[in-house]
């Protein structure tokens, strides 16, 4: 048998043709397991879509689906309206009620179950996963979420986390389509819903899969 794969994707943004290139690509078998780092939603034309096809995904391989800032505002909009939920549409949530008809009431309770049960990190032996940043003196459970959810690396750029582990992060958009690879930490948002690429990466190969929003691959 060949050996698990463990392959990190990065920020969707409801991209679901790039997506579903990329799982065609890969096609993963029921012993990989995908991480997918958070902000499935907004922005691009069909987060609806792009939660269909990670539920879908969960009944195939094994899959970590983080949280991100995005569902983080959607959960907020669906549970408190008004204010939030009208911040949440300047972020780029009017796309997303769009894909569900024009209303979060059409929203499906299995959907809404999804976005509750996302992990705010993954941790294995050798590295870390969390959606945007991190304090590097501080062990994963004790992270305050502003930074993990919302600190783009620009502005805080951390030093190796004490764990000696590397960290896969999404969140800080790479307008190149490049992924940024500093050693200790690897920023895997390639900006797909803004003219770049959906980017997955085999964290022990390095081998890398990407495609755009139209869901032509990339060559490498």
């Amino acid at each position: 048998m060949t050996e698990p794969r463990t392959i990190a994707i990065g920020d969707i943004h409801g991209c679901a043709a790039a997506l579903k290139t990329l799982v065609d690509t890969i096609q993963p078998t029921e012993w990989d397991k995908i991480v997918t780092l958070g902000d499935y939603v907004d922005r691009g034309p069909d987060s609806r879509g792009v939660i269909d096809q990670l539920l879908e995904l969960s009944q195939r391989c094994v899959l970590v689906p983080l949280i991100g800032n995005h569902e983080v505002m959607m959960l907020e909009s669906l549970d408190q309206g008004g204010e939030r939920f009208e911040w949440w549409q300047e972020c780029g949530g009017r796309e997303t009620v769009e894909s569900y008809g024009g209303s979060l009431r059409q929203v499906p309770e299995v959907h809404q179950d999804f976005l509750r049960g996302l992990h705010d990190f993954y941790e294995t032996e050798r590295h870390i996963f969390v959606h945007a940043n991190y304090d590097y003196d501080l062990p994963m459970d004790a992270q305050l979420r502003n930074r993990t959810l919302w600190e783009h690396i620009h502005f805080h750029e951390p030093a190796p986390h004490q764990s000696g582990k590397i960290v896969f992060v999404g969140h800080t958009p790479q307008k190149s389509g490049d992924i940024l690879d500093l050693g200790h930490l690897v920023c895997i948002d390639t900006a797909c819903a803004v003219g770049g690429f959906l980017t997955a990466l085999d964290v022990n190969s390095r081998q890398i899969w990407q495609a755009d929003a139209a869901g032509k691959l990339r060559d490498q």
